[in-house]
This record gives C-alpha cells, sequence and structure tokens, in this order.
C-alpha cells in the first residue's frame, strides 16, 4: 500500500529585513526620481515563500511626499519632490513588508525605520545683509541699497559710513558658509574707491571732483564658485565742505498759545498773534537756502 502525504504550508512565518533600522544621508540638491536605496536593500525575505507586499508611511509631520516606493511589490526607495534644506532637514519614514494583501486575514507585517538626513547643498548666491524676505519659505532675500556721502576734493583715509550699515554679504547655505569676497564692478569710471576684498570695506583712493553722485556695483562672490554671485548698488552722495557752523536767527522765540487748544495746533507769535511762530535756523555755507 502506497500513502502519499501532501504537506500544505501553513503561514507561519513573519517577513523579515535585512536591516530593522536604516539611515541614509540625501543632498538637498538630489533630482527628482533619483534612486535613494536600492530594492535589494530594502526587500525582505519570508521563510513561507510568499510575494511581499510593501507600504510606505511618513512619520514626520510636513515632510509627506518627498520619497515613494516603485510599486507595491518593489520596495525601491526614490525622490519624489524636490527637497528644500530651509523646510526641513531630517524625516523618519516606515517600510511595511506583509505576506499578503493589505487588509487579508492571518497576514505577518515587518517594519523597518528609514531616517533620511537632508545634507544642505550649494544651491543659492550671497546675499547682501540686511535684507528682506519675499517668500514664505525664506529661499530668497532681497536687500537695499547702501549709500554713503563724500566731501567733494577732499580725501577719508577711513572706510565709508554707509546706511543702513557696511558692506556685508553672508553665503545662506548657511552650514556650508562658504567664503565670500568682494569686488567693484561698475560705477566707479575715475577709479576714486575700492573695496577690501575680504571687509567689504569702501576706501577712498582720490578725492571726488565732481558734486554729481556716484552709484557703485559691488560684487559678493563665492571663492568656491565664481557662477554664485550677487550684486548690490552703493550710491555715494558728494557734499560741499561744511566752513560754518548752523546757527538759529534769533536766541529767544516768544510763542502764545490758547488754553484748551487740540494737539497739533498752531503757537502763535507772543508779539503778532496772527502769525504762526515758526523756528528757524540758518547755515552760511548755503547762504541761498
Amino acid at each position: 500500500l502506497e500513502i502519499f502525504v501532501t504537506i500544505e504550508n501553513v503561514n507561519d512565518n513573519v517577513p523579515v529585513f535585512q536591516e530593522a533600522n536604516i539611515t541614509q544621508v540625501v543632498p538637498e540638491d538630489t533630482k527628482v526620481n533619483t534612486t535613494i536605496i536600492a530594492r535589494e536593500s530594502l526587500s525582505a525575505t519570508d521563510g513561507d515563500m510568499d510575494v511581499i507586499y510593501y507600504e510606505l508611511t511618513t512619520v514626520v509631520p510636513d515632510t509627506e511626499g518627498y520619497f515613494a516606493i516603485r510599486g507595491i511589490n518593489n520596495p525601491e526607495l526614490y525622490l519624489q519632490k524636490a527637497l528644500n534644506y530651509e523646510k526641513f532637514n531630517w524625516t523618519k519614514l516606515l517600510l511595511y513588508g506583509r505576506d499578503r494583501p493589505a487588509g487579508s486575514n492571518d497576514t505577518n507585517t515587518a517594519t523597518a525605520t528609514i531616517n533620511i538626513y537632508i545634507e544642505q547643498a550649494d544651491t543659492r548666491p550671497p546675499w547682501f545683509l540686511p535684507c528682506t524676505f519675499i517668500n514664505t519659505d525664506n529661499s530668497v532675500c532681497i536687500s537695499s541699497p547702501y549709500t554713503g556721502r563724500v566731501t567733494i576734493f577732499e580725501m577719508s583715509t577711513e572706510p565709508l559710513t554707509l546706511q543702513p550699515g557696511p558692506v556685508y554679504a553672508v553665503d545662506p547655505d548657511y552650514t556650508l558658509n562658504e567664503k565670500i569676497v568682494y569686488s567693484i564692478v561698475g560705477g566707479d569710471t575715475d577709479n576714486v574707491f575700492s573695496v577690501d576684498a575680504d571687509t567689504g570695506n569702501l576706501t577712498m583712493n582720490k578725492a571726488v571732483t565732481s558734486a554729481d553722485s556716484i552709484l557703485l556695483q559691488v560684487m559678493a562672490t563665492q571663492v568656491n564658485n565664481v557662477q554664485k554671485y550677487s550684486v548690490a548698488t552703493v550710491e555715494i552722495l558728494v557734499i560741499n565742505k561744511s566752513n560754518y557752523t548752523p546757527y538759529f536767527e534769533s536766541k529767544i522765540y516768544n510763542g502764545m498759545v490758547s488754553a484748551g487748544l487740540d494737539p497739533g495746533s498752531f503757537v502763535y507769535q507772543a508779539d503778532h498773534p496772527s502769525s504762526p511762530l515758526m523756528i528757524t535756523a540758518v547755515d552760511d555755507d548755503f547762504p541761498d537756502v
């Protein structure tokens, strides 16, 4: 008598990932659709030889949609949306491996944790400070022109004082903080000014001989990449030398007001009640003003 025994496979094995915890560093400028972790590194095995069904979820809020797997049976992890280091620099993913389709009974599940750290890339040119952000993700910052003044026919030996502050630029990719150098690229037709390549301080080579304002263009460039640069405008006002001190036309001014007047009401001259009181100063450097 021959007896044939068929052994039915019982689903008694749990899928197993090669690594339960994976850490991956991803450069910020990685191109969309690039593979982040290969299928071979993320595939789970099952002792029952079952087909594994995968599902990826994102744990960290506001970081969803950036990473995905190729398919329900292909756990290869790829970049689905462009990264921005300013938005987030870390996220955690959970990869589930099941030996039955999702929702089935008698399902065994394995879980792998994937930590993704974003590495800031050199993506932005220098910013001149101070500057104002013009978008919500703080990726673009616009600076106002610098202004300064010099006296005609006089050469200052000190760095020029500018508003709203000295010429200064930073690398907005702050974890990289690449070195920045400065140069004058326009507006200085007579070679009157110099800029310190390292500090950005503006100094004079000689005196200005024209009363016209001067509009300089100062460029800040990253030493490691000359294609990363910004240009700021520096307006230099030329003023006449002041030989005289301003003075008031009268040493004493007498005014008169009535009780109960509203704020902002005129004060009138004490000896001419119909004429508003005016306090005036003059400067003999400007006799016609």
